[in-house]
């Protein structure tokens, strides 16, 4: 694995006419428009009286937060077991992500995957779900329950259903297993899928969204650990949770948590991905304080 993090926000500087030209790239692709900053004088031609836009500065505070919580993610994952994040901060657009790219075995967040499948499918012929699928979806993320798991992911089609819902929401580095839980995934992709899940361009239509929420908001008291860890008192969250222990480790655990933080202020999607715990309250402990971490040096 890397250990290096990875920038979701890159910068290539420009040094032209005694003014410093900006060009931003997004995670989500495409460049944006060229923005100067002026360090004395203007460009030729095109004065810029105004300094940085909103926008700008807007960036450029993100990234000097990030650059700290880069640095005490760097620290802390020299003493736990492997793991990765990435956040979306909705209200901004702009993203962080140490390890980003990094696949590890979702467990049952994958079951955010297979309900976003079964939307999908409901939306494309016209139709609402049944009172079986309604039963099963809300046992698969409320509780967890694998069953009800099973029943949709062989309904949907399988893998290979899944696996192109996953290509119409984004997700291009998440490859599905047949054994459902043993999916491999980034938590850069976990949070494209998040954003999916709340943006008005989303292929998920606004009542599907809204059914992933209430979902997603209302699971079993014993499953709400992980994201909700950075959540401050009076704020909303949704989650979904995955741990599983694997043979193929050592016995050892692996625990994710997926999950958006709502309040007056404040609109964050975060995606916490480990493994080689050595227990599961041990991991869980571990993807809370990396999850806690992200509030303490982005100041969201």
């Amino acid at each position: 694995m890397r250990s290096s993090s990875k920038w979701l926000v890159t910068m290539a500087v420009v040094i032209v006419l005694g003014g410093v030209a900006l060009l931003a790239k997004g995670v989500f692709g495409g460049d944006s428009a060229a923005a100067t900053f002026l360090t004395g004088g203007t460009s030729a031609g095109s004065p810029s009286p105004a300094g940085p836009s909103k926008e700008e500065l807007a960036r450029a505070a993100w990234e000097k937060k990030a650059k700290t919580l880069d640095a005490a993610l760097t620290k802390y994952a020299a003493t736990v077991p492997e793991f990765s994040l990435a956040v979306l901060d909705k209200k901004t657009g702009l993203t962080y992500a140490f390890r980003g790219d990094e696949k590890y075995e979702t467990a049952s967040i994958v079951k955010v995957q297979v309900l976003s499948c079964l939307l999908l499918t409901a939306q494309d012929t016209g139709r609402k779900l049944t009172s079986q699928e309604d039963a099963w979806a809300k046992n698969m993320i409320r509780n967890s329950d694998n069953d009800s798991t099973t029943a949709l992911f062989k309904k949907l089609g399988k893998q290979s259903a899944i696996q192109k819902c996953d290509k119409r929401l984004g997700l291009t580095a998440t490859t599905v297993n047949s054994s459902w839980g043993l999916t491999r995934t980034t938590a850069e992709d976990q949070v494209k899928l998040l954003a999916q899940l709340v943006s008005d361009a989303s292929p998920l239509s606004a009542s599907s969204r809204q059914y992933a929420h209430t979902l997603m908001s209302t699971v079993n008291p014993k499953q709400r650990w992980g994201v909700p860890a950075a959540a401050k008192d009076g704020e909303q969250f949704t989650v979904k949770n995955g741990w599983l222990q694997r043979s193929t480790e050592n016995g050892l655990w692996i625990i994710n948590s997926v999950g958006r933080i709502t309040g007056d202020d404040v609109d964050v999607s975060i995606a916490v991905l480990s493994h080689l715990n050595k227990t599961d309250t041990s991991g869980y402990k571990m993807v809370e304080t990396a999850a806690k971490m992200t509030r303490t040096h982005l100041k969201y």
